[in-house]
């Protein structure tokens, strides 16, 4: 009996072998994105309502590499406070220790990466370091940067 259910299993096999042997078969598949590398660009001192600020900016070395699509406006995804075509990607500023300090949810392409920025009151130290996490909402897929200095 096992000899007979083997012997079928095995002809089914063959059966199904031979039926796909003829045609090929294409699998693409989209090699994974890299982590963002973030570099430093400058620092801008500037003033609101009497108060003296840093503007700490930043560009993304590699931002090319990463398709425009993720930036596309995504009004099936939850906005972003009244903004009903925030991006379908976030990226947010966190000081080495996770503490979120700035936010960017309506960047439109890739090379919006390069002008990501946060800001302290002149006084504050700044952390040693920053990086950025982009967050893919359609694919809930994270992509975290290296940690960037705070001065030049």
């Amino acid at each position: 009996m096992n000899f007979r259910r083997t012997l079928m299993l095995c002809s089914a096999c063959l059966i199904l072998l031979t039926s796909v042997a003829g045609r090929s078969f294409t699998f693409t598949q989209t090699p994974p994105l890299p982590f963002p590398v973030l570099v430093l660009r400058g620092q801008d001192p500037f003033e609101v309502n009497g108060k003296e600020w840093i503007r700490y900016r930043y560009f993304v070395d590699n931002s090319a590499a990463f398709p425009n699509e993720l930036f596309a406006a995504a009004p099936n995804l939850p906005p972003c406070g009244s903004n009903t075509k925030a991006s379908r990607t976030w990226v947010d500023i966190y000081d080495s220790r996770g503490k979120r300090l700035n936010g960017f949810c309506a960047l439109a392409k890739s090379s919006d990466l390069n002008t990501i920025w946060f800001a302290l009151e002149q006084d504050v130290i700044p952390p040693s370091y920053v990086y950025i996490e982009l967050s893919d909402r359609q694919t809930n897929t994270k992509y975290k940067s290296n940690l960037a200095d705070t001065t030049e």
